[in-house]
């Protein structure tokens, strides 16, 4: 939904359709940037942002001081661009700013990026925004939605991904999608166009084995593949700084969740949709389910809370990431 609105943002832009106020919020800064990048590249010509555009930072600025500038009028240009940065840094004061955006300059484009935090929308500024130009609010996306998005990122610049190398990206990477889009950027430079990236490049060039990794130990213990699962932990335990256990612990316990959901579902022919997984990957839980019946799934998700809080120091002494991992799969294939 975000990524829908900030292309309708940025076409809106492109078509001469220019508000007075931008007021960017929430917790996903991916978008956040990618508008104000956009504003400050592309409203103003090179020759006109020497005297007509401002770039400002929350924590240095107070409200009177953006809007003094915000006031200004351009110099030899139609419009001037003001952009805050870090905006949220301004949040005690930020209602202050509702006398200027219920009048603003039509000649000014003021560009709020208030990351990480949003308006109460029970408030007076967040509707004089929504009434005088763009209240933009950024969400975060859930883990499942990733790899979705890795996808259409790719597509929309010409590649194409393999399921399993998304998968390894999301496990990898986690929600960041600015971390994410970096790597992107990097595998496009070695890639030709129209090319697919699969495990293979991503071992190759981002430094995540393609065999010994979260998604493979998932895989592992869904087949009940006991001697490939205590392999990866192995490998977990010789390179703890690259495999959080953290990482490790939270995927398995959304993977059985999902499994145990598998279990009660009673139509089937919808699981994918039901789980929020990529079909291409429906028959792990399939497989699993078939392995783990539903009273050890409840077991095992109890296991793997118990060794969260072991990880966290609870009631385990002195025991390693490797340790309290193969106590871990143990409990699960007993």
């Amino acid at each position: 939904m975000s990524l829908q609105i900030a292309k309708e943002i940025v076409t809106n832009i492109k078509n001469g359709d220019i508000k007075p106020v931008y007021f960017l919020m929430g917790e996903e800064a991916y978008y956040i940037d990618a508008i104000s990048d956009y504003i400050e590249k592309a409203v103003l010509s090179e020759e006109e942002k020497g005297f007509n555009q401002m770039v400002l930072y929350g924590r240095d600025v107070t409200i009177d001081d953006i809007v003094g500038n915000a006031k200004r009028y351009p110099m030899m240009a139609e419009r001037q661009v003001v952009i805050v940065k870090e905006a949220q840094d301004l949040s005690r004061t930020i209602e202050n700013l509702v006398t200027y955006v219920e009048s603003p300059q039509p000649t000014t484009v003021l560009v709020l990026c208030y990351k990480y935090k949003k308006l109460d929308a029970r408030k007076k500024l967040s509707k004089a925004i929504k009434k005088a130009g763009v209240l933009f609010e950024s969400k975060k996306l859930y883990d499942n939605q990733i790899p979705e998005w890795i996808k259409r990122t790719l597509a929309s610049k010409g590649y194409t991904i393999s399921p399993k190398a998304a998968q390894m990206l999301t496990e990898f990477l986690g929600t960041d999608l600015g971390k994410i889009n970096n790597e992107l950027d990097k595998l496009k430079l070695i890639l030709k166009p129209g090319a697919q990236i699969t495990p293979q490049i991503i071992e190759e060039n981002i430094g995540i084995s393609k065999d010994f990794n979260n998604f493979e130990l998932q895989k592992a213990i869904g087949e009940r593949d006991i001697r490939k699962a205590f392999s990866i932990i192995q490998y977990f335990s010789q390179n703890p700084k690259n495999n959080p256990i953290v990482m490790t612990v939270s995927l398995l316990y959304g993977f059985f969740v999902k499994v145990l959901k598998y279990h009660s579902l009673t139509n089937k022919a919808s699981a994918a949709k039901e789980l929020g997984v990529n079909p291409y990957f429906l028959k792990d839980y399939e497989k699993a389910a078939r392995n783990y019946p539903m009273k050890k799934v409840s077991s095992i998700i109890a296991a793997i809370r118990g060794v969260d809080m072991k990880s966290k120091g609870v009631g385990a002494a002195n025991m390693s990431q490797g340790d309290l991992l193969k106590e871990l799969l143990v409990k699960i294939f007993e």
